[in-house]
């Protein structure tokens, strides 16, 4: 069974703490970077390393005064180190340590995303073999079409989910850059040796060029990789909630002991959480239309994407985390009910093989069009009386004719219908 949610491993990445030590570490490979080319002395370099700390609520409350965070922050670091603090921020500019560490928060989150990601794809792996040869109609328009499999359907969502997981590699490895290119991007209070050295021990990768900045593309792509997850997952939950439906009944969200579907009918047992997960996926796609509004800024900076950026990109690495935990265990309890499937199969007493019928005629040799119309006019009396398809076919002249109740009685054969399973679940590495 998957473990209930808990939020402390995703959400630490963006508490004040864990943001500050990232500045902070950044600070100090800098000062290291510094020292190694003979800037500022190695005893300082040590120094500033032994000494430097921070306390949140300290820098808050410097905050508060000098109303600027970076400042608020070095000017409580330096509280701790010492005389040697002037050597700290030497050439920087607040961005290089503001969009160097939120890459490295981008980064750790994407991590996690990524083994949810594959958490949710083993899953649907081991459910998919599970349920491979389980019959069930297809449906188009939300008609009964023709029959599939319910592995089949979460195959294609394996699938789904496995170029997911290729899209945030991308994702990670765009956003994986960091930046220490002083007031413009042009190093000139610093050498870019600074830059390669703290990115490298930060497991960045040096922006090639940047502005202020670094730019807002990548944050972009990011956020709508995520957004784009969100779709598949919400893609997900409205085909339970579909299947759970009182007349299909299917497949429904686990039901726990004690648990209740509403406060005024006891009978109802709602899906609650794809329900809550559906909803959840327009909050996304809305913070990545957010993103995309930022990828436009004044000259070589503004701060119009500074304010969107500390709400949008935390809540949605947070709210993915979430609704992906949440849907790799309704998939790994889902109920599922074969019968119905087949009862539901059979509720159009055989119409979902029009279509072999069809072809059977065409292949004998008669026109297309006079085999439509011969099989969608029997078709359509079923519609009318819940006769039997077959018989209907049978009743026809031609049909008799030209295929025989032998050759019409094997068009009816539901193996037939799934007998590329195996390859279709193979091309998705299921074999």
């Amino acid at each position: 069974m998957i473990p209930r949610y808990t939020r402390p491993a995703m959400g630490a990445v963006w508490e004040d703490e864990n943001k500050f030590r990232i500045w902070l570490e950044i600070e100090l490979l800098a000062c290291e970077a510094q020292a190694q080319l003979g800037v500022i002395p190695a005893e300082a370099a040590a120094t500033i390393r032994a000494k430097a700390a921070f306390d949140v609520q300290r820098i808050d409350a410097i905050e508060q005064e000098v109303k600027h965070d970076v400042i608020a922050f070095l000017t409580n670091v330096g509280e701790h180190v010492g005389p040697e603090s002037r050597f700290i921020h030497l050439g920087m500019t607040s961005s290089d340590v503001l969009d160097t560490a939120l890459a490295v928060q981008m980064k750790q989150s994407g991590e996690m995303l990524l083994q949810g990601l594959q958490s949710l794809a083993a899953v649907l792996a081991r459910r998919a073999k599970e349920f491979k040869n389980t019959v069930m109609v297809g449906r188009t328009h939300g008609i009964h079409a023709e029959p599939i499999t319910f592995g089949l359907k979460l195959a294609l969502w394996y699938a789904e989910t496995q170029r997911h997981i290729e899209r945030l590699r991308g994702a990670l490895d765009r956003i994986a850059v960091g930046q220490i290119s002083g007031a413009v991007g042009t190093f000139e209070h610093l050498s870019p040796a600074v830059e390669e050295f703290v990115c490298k021990r930060l497991g960045l990768k040096p922006a090639p060029v940047s502005t202020q900045v670094l730019q807002r593309d990548r944050h972009a792509e990011f956020m709508n990789t995520l957004a784009l997850v969100g779709c598949s997952l919400e893609k997900f939950a409205t085909e339970i909630r579909h299947l759970q439906k009182t007349e299909v009944l299917e497949a429904e969200e686990y039901f726990s002991k004690g648990q209740k579907g509403s406060s005024a009918m006891p009978h109802k047992r709602n899906p609650i959480t794809c329900e809550r997960i559906a909803g959840l996926s327009r909050v996304l796609r809305g913070n990545a239309q957010a993103s995309m509004e930022n990828v436009a800024l004044w000259h070589e900076r503004d701060i119009t994407h500074s304010s969107v950026e500390r709400v949008v990109i935390p809540d949605s690495c947070i709210l993915l985390d979430y609704m992906l935990a949440l849907m790799t265990d309704v998939l790994d309890r889902l109920v599922v009910y074969p019968e119905n499937m087949l009862r539901n199969l059979q509720r159009t007493h055989g119409l979902i093989f029009s279509q072999s019928v069809l072809l059977a005629l065409t292949r004998k040799g008669m026109k297309r069009e006079d085999a439509y119309r011969i099989v969608q006019q029997a078709a359509m009396e079923v519609w009318q009386d819940g006769a039997e398809f077959k018989d209907r076919l049978l009743a026809q002249p031609a049909v008799r004719e030209i295929l025989g109740a032998a050759s019409v009685e094997a068009l009816f054969d539901l193996q037939r219908s799934i007998q590329n399973i195996d390859t279709l679940f193979a091309r998705v590495g299921l074999s």
